[in-house]
């Protein structure tokens, strides 16, 4: 069989016109989506609201400072800090929620005897979505005055260390793209590329950068989230308390699975690689493919349970969403990858290879365009904020690279055509097949006997030296041949440009992950949030004192659901110890029964989201009535209770 170039990027449907239209009608269809309605805020949390509000002046000092945000925060002692005029602390360090109804409200009480002058708040905390955010406002007591404060000019999580865990962050999703990507492009496309070095090292470079760049954020986490001092990243204490929150649990299990993924390429690159039995390979091939999908998708999970696609709305839906868009992602850019590294690092790439990769790439393609369609919506939600916001901004530069990699992907199957038809020409006119002379590269030419001769007279070492460099001639006459093919050196340019557009594509990916969504920079715009429909049930507020009998084991569990009515709640639930501070216990459970109805228990396992603060959304109650509310708590590996309490619901 003739080996001739492969065909690159998605050039996946058959005529050039179809595939341009069908890129219309998707990004058509995607922001007739974004445009369909708005729906209550996504990821990213930001300030709505605050009472005083920014550049209040009121007449005596309020009691107590409240805060709005449009999502839940991970809050601690100095998440809210109201500082006088002098710059001295003047509330008593202690924030706490204070939101009913389903706001999302946080409250610092102030000290007593504040005297006149001018105020500022500051916070900083971490939204649910993992993302560090913060900032300040000012208000005034009788009158302004000077102050000696000054607001702080940048956000959370930036500087030297914010900038570090970027990079390290879209190290992590290069590093994911060339690891699944190059190792599907093996498997379903090109089973004898297994054994050629330089698509080892493509695989193997991807799990190095992935696991670096992980093993980065895990140590960054801390001053990413708190100080931004870089020295914290080496406070155990402060990467103790990484590990106790969603994000850094993500981090840890993406490191577990990476053993996984070790193992899958060493037998990949391995026994798989030399595996000449047919039989045996496909059996091989199918168990590879089963275990390394698995992996995969577990490793992908690992940001879809962490960031934008774990809170706001839908979130059962959005993470195996999420998931979709980034095994699609790899299996498309990480291909490419992999062909490109093929065409300039191999002597050839099968015609099949090149098939087999275009269906993969097709379907890529559509996932992609269906899973990206729904996080815009998700994300952006209207007209206005697509085209004024950055999130939307960024949205539309990545919508505009992707149709230009579609149209260099378009000019490469152009070239790859051309090469193939001249391929067959040779060979129907007599012409070496071409494997046959990429062969006779690698082997080179016989050497002429007087420089055998030579060769012998001057002795082994100077006959082995003479025929490397005989070698090493031949393939370089060899591959300036090739190179000085037109049609070729077209096809190497086009492909080489569409790997430089799928870069910037994921450059631009990896700040769309770490900015503010339309939705949610709109809605801090206008403010706090009214609510369009009367809620048909109560928040339920219950407080349950418990006892597991060991030591430490008396405290008092505060559980909030929100709104409290049939349909999707949120449940929060506060662990206090004896002493009234918050008891950061190893584990708690909840379950809810409608006995009158033979409904239940229904299991509820919350995510731990601060010191003895526990959380969980999209709680479904199906009906409304007298719940019994079951909440286990426990305190050592053998000492826990559960506690029981009616409540009505809807």
């Amino acid at each position: 069989m003739t080996a001739t170039a492969p065909h690159f990027g998605p050039h996946l449907i058959r005529r050039p016109l179809a595939a341009l239209a069908l890129l219309a009608a998707l990004t058509g269809l995607l922001f007739g989506l974004v445009l369909a309605g708005a729906s209550p805020a996504s990821a990213h949390a930001a300030l709505t609201g605050s009472d005083p509000q920014d550049g209040a002046v009121v007449d005596t000092a309020p009691e107590e400072v409240t805060l709005t945000f449009s999502e839940q925060l991970a809050i601690g002692d100095d998440s809210i800090r109201v500082l006088d005029p002098e710059g001295r602390r003047a509330d008593d360090g202690a924030p706490r929620e204070v939101g009913s109804g389903g706001a999302v409200q946080y409250g610092v009480r102030l000290l007593a005897g504040l005297p006149d002058g001018t105020y500022t708040v500051a916070w900083q905390a971490v939204s649910a979505d993992s993302h560090p955010i913060s900032g300040a406002f000012t208000f005034s007591v009788g009158a302004p005055s000077e102050t000696t404060v000054t607001l702080p000019s940048g956000e959370a999580g930036g500087g030297l260390v914010g900038t570090l865990y970027d990079i390290a962050r879209y190290a992590a999703y290069a590093g994911f793209i060339l690891l699944v990507g190059g190792a599907a492009f093996v498997l379903a496309c090109w089973r004898r590329g297994a054994g050629e070095r330089p698509l080892q090292r493509l695989v193997v470079g991807g799990w190095i950068s992935l696991t670096a760049a992980t093993l980065v954020m895990l140590a960054l986490r801390h001053p990413y989230t708190g100080s931004g001092e870089l020295s914290d990243a080496f406070d155990l204490d402060g990467l103790q308390a990484v590990l106790d929150t969603k994000p850094g649990a993500a981090l840890v299990s993406r490191l577990l699975l990476l053993g996984a993924a070790a193992l899958f390429v060493a037998v990949l690159f391995g026994g798989y690689a030399r595996r000449e039995d047919e039989t045996e390979q496909k059996d091989l091939t199918f168990g590879l493919a089963v275990g390394g999908t698995v992996v995969a998708a577990g490793i992908a999970g690992t940001w879809a349970l962490a960031e934008h696609a774990s809170t706001g709305i839908q979130p059962g839906i959005a993470m195996p969403v999420d998931v979709l868009h980034l095994l699609a992602a790899a299996a498309w850019l990480g291909g490419l990858a992999a062909l490109l590294v093929a065409l300039y690092r191999t002597p050839s790439v099968d015609s099949s290879a090149v098939r087999r990769f275009s269906r993969v790439a097709f379907v890529s393609v559509v996932v992609l365009a269906a899973t990206g369609i729904y996080q815009s919506w998700r994300q952006v939600g209207s007209w206005s904020a697509l085209t004024g916001t950055a999130y939307g901004q960024l949205l539309l530069v990545k919508v505009a690279l992707v149709a230009a990699l579609v149209g260099a992907a378009w000019i490469s199957r152009r070239w790859t055509s051309r090469l193939t038809e001249s391929a067959r020409t040779a060979v129907a006119e007599g012409a070496p097949d071409a494997e046959d002379t990429e062969a006779s590269a690698e082997d080179g030419e016989p050497v002429a006997a007087t420089e055998v001769a030579d060769a012998e007279a001057v002795g082994p070492g100077r006959a082995a030296q003479l025929a490397r460099q005989r070698a090493a001639l031949t393939a370089t006459r060899k591959k300036r041949a090739r190179d000085a093919d037109p049609v070729r050196s077209g096809l190497r340019r086009s492909v080489l440009t569409e790997a430089g557009i799928a870069v910037v594509v994921l450059a631009v990916t990896t700040v769309l992950t770490s900015t503010e969504p339309g939705r949610t920079e709109e809605e801090s715009a206008r403010g706090p949030v009214a609510a369009t429909a009367p809620a048909t049930g109560a928040p339920v507020s219950l407080t349950m004192p418990f006892d597991t009998g060991g030591q430490n084991g008396e405290g008092t569990v505060r559980l909030d659901i929100t709104p409290g009515r049939v349909g999707a709640n949120q449940l929060h639930i506060w662990v206090d110890g004896a002493n009234g501070e918050p008891l950061d216990v190893p584990e708690v459970k909840v379950a809810l029964t409608l006995k009158s109805k033979d409904i239940g228990p229904l299991p509820v396992v919350p995510d731990h989201l601060a010191d003895g603060h526990w959380t969980a959304a999209g709680i479904q109650i199906p009906m409304k009535g007298e719940w019994t509310i079951s909440v286990t708590v426990r305190t050592s590996d053998i000492d826990q209770t559960t506690i029981d309490k009616n409540a009505k619901i809807g």
